[in-house]
């Protein structure tokens, strides 16, 4: 086990960027809501630096990208729906697991370690790509960012996983590849631990100052 997992009793993981590189399903989705809008596609390479914020930032930054001004309120919500209705036809077609993800998944699993999962995603969307892959057993509660109130970087949702596993916040470990993941573990109380090949807008998540950071999560087991 990795050094850092001494002594934690809960580890919470992301999960775009972290788990799954489900990019190119969420570019082929924004394309067609643009489509749908009478805009020209952005690509995968642009979506690539968008996500990380949840489904209503994502399109937000579409659209402004496409317009070259921000949307109003009502092409926001209409390109909104768009993107999650076609999201929601194939949420998990071009989605991969990062290599690594089963290994460390399975392993802790294997050492009965409790595994929480809290993304920005919209809830809806969890399940499909988890199940997908065969993974929706290993976690006991997953957390998308419609569940409450607040979403990542906010700490709520990962102080809600430690109340419910019922794990003092100095105990669990936060697992992500964003510095908003590595902002709501710091701010929960939680340690943190980084990978560098998801998604951070462009910037090197070491520079956030997670406590470890590992180039794969097999490293973890």
């Amino acid at each position: 086990m990795h050094p850092l997992l001494q002594g934690v009793k809960l580890v919470v993981f992301d999960l775009d960027g972290t788990l799954v590189d489900s990019v190119p399903d969420l570019a082929a989705a924004v394309d067609a809501a643009l489509a749908d809008d009478g805009l020209s596609a952005r690509g995968e390479a642009r979506v690539r630096d968008w996500v990380g914020n949840g489904s209503h930032k994502l399109i937000e930054r579409a659209l402004d990208d496409a317009l070259g001004e921000l949307p109003s309120a009502e092409r926001q919500e209409r390109g909104h729906a768009r993107f999650l209705h076609h999201y929601g036809l194939a949420p998990n077609r071009l989605t991969r697991l990062y290599p690594g993800v089963r290994e460390a998944l399975d392993g802790l699993r294997a050492a009965d370690m409790p595994l929480g999962l809290v993304t920005n995603k919209p809830q809806a969307f969890i399940a499909p790509i988890l199940e997908g892959f065969g993974l929706a057993d290993h976690f006991g509660l997953c957390l998308g960012g419609d569940a409450l109130p607040q979403k990542k970087p906010d700490p709520a949702p990962l102080l809600h996983l430690a109340r419910h596993f019922r794990v003092a916040p100095g105990d669990c470990l936060m697992v992500g590849d964003s510095r908003h993941d590595i902002e709501a573990g710091r701010r929960a109380g939680f340690r943190t631990l980084a990978v560098p090949y998801g998604y951070n807008h462009g910037e090197p998540v070491a520079a956030s100052r997670p406590d470890a950071l590992v180039e794969s999560l097999a490293e973890l087991v």
